[in-house]
């Protein structure tokens, strides 16, 4: 696994915090409706002794998006860990994701998580929760927008760090033309990594627009561009369902492109270790829930906040078919 070096002090600090908050967790432990989250499927510990909390989550997760699972995964077992209640809610309109999280407001939540992946759609609600005294903490999309709209902090990936990685890996693969297909537009940060990978790569690159969440649509539409740019010899995909899509596609237009994706599922382990996919960028789901939950708790019963106030990073790290046997046992129970 390997750390791109323009990330890799700020990953490392990130990862310092994860440890420092085991600690913490270790002292504070487990309980809550979520408690059958155990040690062993990615942390817990004993039950906490703090007040009852309620934390809630909304994201711009399209229907059937996996990485959301494991986003999830580890909000609930901190939230087990720090007797939290915690509650979920994902819509991939902006206009929707904002109606959520006013829903939210009106429960008097303890605290909230939401992505900024439409920022200006969330605005104004957001300001309603800060006005409220609601603390917001933002994740895995729209860390520029995180402090300006009044969060506590974001915790995620420098989108635009980790397109450049995966530009410079693709020089080092000798390739010399890329598709990048974006699966939700208007999202800032997919634009955001397609348009780091163009800063960085030496080839050409060109952005396909496709329907995410009908994935038989992405994939002809993948296909289709593979048949009529027979040049394109990497395709690059935003997120780990559509890696998938373009191995399929990729083999009926009888394409030998590359297909390289951000992000990391148990199906992408398996496509690493089958050589159908070059290369993977590993951006740390299940720590992005983890720690925001944990961040709220810690904001409310010791006054912290993680990283300052700055972004906390938890990638990007590029895996290959030589980190699958590390990686594989924790793809399987869905926490990597």
């Amino acid at each position: 696994m390997r750390t791109n070096r323009k990330a890799a002090g700020r990953t490392a600090a990130a990862l310092l915090t994860a440890c420092a908050l085991a600690l913490v967790a270790g002292c504070s432990g487990s309980g809550g409706k979520d408690s059958e989250d155990k040690a062993d499927d990615g942390g817990g510990g004993t039950a906490a002794k703090t007040p009852r909390m309620k934390i809630a989550m909304v994201t711009h997760s399209g229907e059937g998006d996996s990485f959301w699972d494991i986003v999830q995964s580890g909000a609930k077992v901190a939230a087990a860990k720090d007797n939290a209640q915690f509650l979920y809610a994902a819509n991939k309109e902006g206009k929707e994701q904002a109606q959520l999280i006013q829903s939210y407001i009106d429960q008097d939540v303890d605290g909230l998580i939401v992505t900024l992946a439409k920022p200006e759609a969330v605005k104004a609600v957001l300001a309603k929760a800060t006005a409220a005294g609601i603390p917001v903490v933002t994740i895995n999309s729209g860390a520029e927008f995180s402090e300006p709209f009044g969060a506590l902090g974001h915790i995620g990936q420098d989108e635009a760090i980790a397109g450049e990685a995966v530009g410079e890996e693709l020089n080092k693969r000798g390739k010399k033309k890329a598709l990048c297909v974006i699966h939700e537009q208007g999202n800032v940060s997919l634009e955001g990594r397609c348009a780091g990978v163009k800063k960085t790569f030496e080839g050409t690159v060109e952005n396909l627009n496709v329907e995410g969440t009908n994935m038989p649509a992405t994939t002809s539409s993948i296909e289709a561009k593979l048949q009529s740019a027979k040049d394109i010899d990497t395709v690059v995909t935003l997120g780990a369902p559509f890696a998938a899509a373009s191995v399929k596609a990729k083999e009926s237009a009888g394409s030998g492109a590359e297909i390289n994706t951000f992000d990391l599922n148990e199906d992408v382990v398996k496509q690493l270790k089958a050589k159908e996919i070059g290369f993977a960028v590993d951006q740390q789901p299940y720590l992005q829930g983890y720690l925001a939950v944990d961040e709220l708790w810690l904001k409310k019963n010791n006054g912290n906040v993680i990283g300052g106030g700055k972004p906390v990073l938890t990638g990007p790290a590029l895996v290959t078919e030589k980190d699958v046997p590390a990686l594989e046992k924790f793809t399987a129970r869905g926490t990597r």
